[in-house]
């Protein structure tokens, strides 16, 4: 189980071990306004900062990221992770 902080709140449901879903997706299921246009990491547009944790890529991302930062479309947490999106 994993939580996410996102903005400073913590979500209220954790990520189960073998779940699937990309961070964008579960902060939509938590009902969480996130930046997003593609879902493929080629625009870059959910880009966020990974404050704390750690995170897998699902598929390698096109759009450019700074050390440090995170696309959110096609990430899955790897432990509790700590995030602050700007949108």
């Amino acid at each position: 189980m994993k939580t996410v902080t996102y903005n400073n709140v913590q979500c209220e449901d954790v990520i189960a071990a073998d779940s699937k879903l990309t961070t964008l997706e579960y902060l939509e299921s938590q009902g969480l306004k996130v930046n997003y246009h593609c879902r493929d990491g080629t625009c870059g547009a959910c880009r966020c900062t990974l404050n704390r944790g750690s995170v897998a890529y699902t598929t390698e991302p096109l759009a450019y990221i700074r050390d440090g930062e995170i696309l959110t479309c096609c990430t899955t947490p790897t432990s509790d992770i700590d995030i602050t999106c700007k949108f």
